[in-house]
């Protein structure tokens, strides 16, 4: 099969061996996938993420001895895991969905007793190859004859809507996301589907902030003219406020502890990979709550599939471009003009 391929910190489409389904796995076709932040991270970075993946994972107790990366960067890594893909067959003896069915799965595979993560393995291929082998017990049916490129957007939907529960934002609550990437995106999601009525988003790209609008923001704001807590206190300053930095750059969790309100409940999904200094002083003072969120539960993401096929969440409009699996290394640099583009999908196969 012909895959995207990361080798030597270099995207390169390559012909690469067919996978196979074993017991309890199923052989899909990949008809879109999205390309994450994460992954441009893990392009450039890789060995600072894989070092700092296994020095957490000590302190993570079984999961943590489960999940390991084990990552060999010497060798090539398929990345991709916000896919939808159509089943071609399973394994022996596996009961799994009919030939033919759209499915989504979290982006792990069950293998040798092992938790592997697609898109972050050498033995695997996560989304940006033709065909993916994923877990039979999780693989969900894609419902309402819901197509594959909002299909594929269950996965960053899930990690907007995780971080909205571990906010524990109510009706009763206003909002400030900081960063309208896909991310960010998904959080105003999220906070819509929970009730939250004043959702004020910042973002500098212009072309981001409208699209937080059309998510679901009550107004997104440039913080280089009006900062978002200004903005929150115009529009109503009255609740309780759930703010959450959606940027993972420096600095910006400490400008929230600066500006907040006392009280206010912080949440941080971006994942900053540097590290970031803040003056603890400024939460004390506020008795501020701080909670970090990353990924989802397998119901979460089940309950963000059900929200998209549903139509309780429109996620076309995070989609601003589309690539073959030739246009995957462009797409990863087009990604870095924030004017320009939010979320590629690649399209490896025609369905």
């Amino acid at each position: 099969m012909r895959a995207c391929v990361m080798r030597d910190h270099k995207l390169v489409v390559d012909d690469v061996a067919d996978p196979r389904p074993e017991p309890g796995q199923v052989l899909v076709r990949t008809l879109a996938c999205g390309i994450c932040g994460s992954d441009l991270h893990f392009l450039r970075h890789a060995e600072a993420m894989a070092q700092m993946t296994d020095e957490l994972l000590p302190s993570m107790g079984e999961l943590g001895g489960l999940a390991t990366m084990q990552i060999d960067l010497t060798r090539d890594i398929i990345m991709g895991h916000e896919f939808c893909g159509e089943v071609l067959e399973t394994g022996p003896d596996t009961i799994g969905p009919s030939p033919g069915s759209l499915v989504v799965s979290v982006p792990v595979l069950l293998a040798g007793g092992r938790i592997h993560q697609l898109a972050y393995n050498n033995d695997y291929p996560g989304g940006y190859a033709e065909y993916m082998l994923l877990a039979a017990p999780l693989v969900i049916e894609v419902p309402n004859a819901l197509d594959a490129r909002r299909a594929a957007l269950t996965e960053p939907l899930a990690v907007g809507m995780h971080a909205v529960a571990k906010s524990g934002a109510t009706p009763a609550d206003a909002a400030v996301v900081v960063g309208c990437g896909p991310v960010g995106l998904s959080v105003i999601a999220g906070l819509r589907l929970v009730g939250v009525e004043t959702i004020v988003a910042a973002d500098l790209s212009a072309k981001r902030r409208a699209l937080a609008v059309q998510m679901g923001a009550t107004e997104a704001v440039d913080p280089r003219g009006e900062p978002v807590v200004e903005a929150w206190r115009r529009l109503d300053g009255r609740r309780p406020l759930v703010a959450f930095e959606a940027v993972g750059v420096p600095g910006m969790l400490q400008g929230l502890f600066r500006d907040v309100p006392p009280g206010t409940r912080v949440t941080v999904v971006g994942v900053c990979m540097e590290p970031d200094q803040v003056v603890p002083f400024f939460a004390i003072a506020k008795e501020l709550s701080v909670q970090f969120a990353l990924a989802y539960s397998t119901d979460e993401f089940a309950g963000a599939l059900r929200a998209i096929s549903e139509g309780d969440v429109d996620v076309a409009p995070m989609v601003t471009g589309a690539v073959d699996l030739d246009g995957v290394p462009g797409a990863f640099d087009a990604l870095g003009q924030p004017d320009e583009q939010v979320k590629i999908l690649v399209e490896p196969t025609s369905a």
